[in-house]
């Protein structure tokens, strides 16, 4: 066998390996969408450490391949209402939901340079990101994609975990 042969061959089995590999080189518009769940969100502000959405997130973050997006977060425990009607909660039921959650639509993209998922927010239920333009640093590993939110809705910045639904 030509000896250039088996060099080039074990020299780009040796690439593959190196590249393909590690769980972090899917960086691309196309390895993050998908539907994924929240595993955690986790916010911090002056060194304080806090979770919005508590111990036991819920959440669904869905990221179709013609780069439209929703994200709902919320709290395990949102209260109900003992109207049984969402326009007539009393105002401690009404805090409870708008404080343990929040959702939002738009398009988005992906910027493999800086490693960014960049959210264009069409709506949310937080009304002052309603318009934004929002770069969120991300690493992908295996099923599980981390971003960090910089401008956080309650402050700070937020670090949020997701799980791929398979």
């Amino acid at each position: 066998m030509n000896r250039g042969i088996v060099v080039n061959s074990v020299a780009a089995l040796a690439l593959g390996i190196c590249c393909c590999a590690a769980p972090t080189c899917a960086q691309t518009a196309k390895d993050v969408v998908g539907t994924w769940t929240m595993v955690a969100n986790v916010t911090e502000q002056d060194g304080k450490k806090t979770e919005p959405f508590g111990t036991n997130p819920k959440g669904i973050m869905v990221l179709d391949g013609s780069g439209h997006y929703v994200v709902v977060s919320m709290r395990a425990t949102l209260p109900k209402f003992a109207s049984n009607n969402r326009v007539a909660g009393t105002p401690e039921e009404n805090a409870g939901v708008v404080q343990g959650s929040i959702t939002h639509f738009g398009t988005y993209s992906v910027n493999e340079a800086d490693k960014t998922l960049v959210f264009k927010i069409e709506n949310s239920t937080f009304a002052n990101w309603n318009g934004a333009e929002q770069k969120r640093p991300f690493t992908l590993t295996g099923d599980e994609l981390t971003y960090t939110i910089p401008t956080s809705s309650v402050g700070g910045t937020a670090r949020v975990v997701w799980k791929r639904v398979k």
